[in-house]
């Protein structure tokens, strides 16, 4: 599954403004919401915050890619951010983040939930992809990016 099948630009936010992490997962899941695949959304919430409990998302270089599973979903279900000022998102390097990429799986397809993580993790890892995404102009901007860069970089 690429990304750029998975992301639309009403499920984009580049303009991404919250206080602290909890909040800014919060907005994700809610934008997330705007693409129609989520059943029960306040299950979607509940899955997505007790895997962050586990340990933190911020994976590192900017990044926060929050998680989880439920089957209160139709299909995977993503959503995009770029923060209006980075957040502490007690990231494994200490780094604020600037990116949040939400993802939520079902149950069911745990292979296709591991495959887009690291598929994810493999784009974003990327220093000069991540320069890009921090002067994209809007949400059609960045779907661009995503779809040239999996052109690119991922063997698809």
């Amino acid at each position: 599954m690429k990304i750029c099948e998975i992301l639309t630009e009403k499920i984009i936010d580049v303009k991404l403004n919250a206080k602290d992490k909890n909040e800014a997962i919060s907005k994700m899941i809610d934008l997330a919401n705007k693409s129609g695949k989520i059943i029960d959304i306040e299950k979607a919430r509940e899955c997505v915050f007790e895997r962050e409990k586990l340990v933190s998302t911020g994976v590192g270089k900017g990044f926060a890619i929050p998680h989880g599973k439920t089957d209160e979903i139709k299909d995977i279900v993503a959503a995009f951010g770029i923060m209006t000022e980075p957040i502490d998102f007690d990231s494994i390097d200490s780094q604020k983040v600037h990116f949040i990429f939400l993802i939520i799986g079902k149950d069911s397809l745990l292979n296709a939930h591991i495959k887009l993580l690291s598929r994810i993790s493999r784009l974003m890892n990327n220093d000069e992809f991540r320069a890009k995404l921090l002067k994209v102009k809007n949400e059609a901007d960045v779907l661009k990016l995503f779809k040239e860069e999996e052109q690119n970089y991922l063997d698809i």
